[in-house]
This record gives structure tokens, C-alpha cells and sequence, in this order.
């Protein structure tokens, strides 16, 4: 996969997991498991697309 595709893919994948983190925080009893690990992964995938930025 080249760089752009990465990026988009990552960028994607960012927007998916907000909306998901969204609508589980909306729930009437949201999951706190769920939201930690959906935010961490919302993290993780954040910062790979700041050091693939950096190197663009």
C-alpha cells in the first residue's frame, strides 16, 4: 500500500472510530470497557497518522 492510500485508510478508520466512540457515549448506559479501548485505539491510530504525515 503507498503512502496516500495508507493515509487515507488511517484517516478512515479515525472517523469510524469517533463515530463509534459517538454512539456508544450516547447509549443509556454506555459501556466504559468499550469506550477506553475504542478511544485508545482512536489514539494509536491518530499518532501513526501524525508520524506518516511527518515523513510525506
Amino acid at each position: 500500500m503507498n503512502l496516500p492510500s495508507r493515509i487515507e485508510s488511517l484517516r478512515t478508520r479515525h472517523a469510524s472510530l469517533d463515530s463509534r466512540i459517538f454512539d456508544e457515549d450516547r447509549r443509556p448506559a454506555p459501556d466504559q470497557g468499550t469506550l477506553s479501548r475504542l478511544k485508545r485505539e482512536k489514539l494509536r491510530v491518530k499518532e501513526e497518522l501524525e508520524r506518516l504525515r511527518q515523513r510525506n
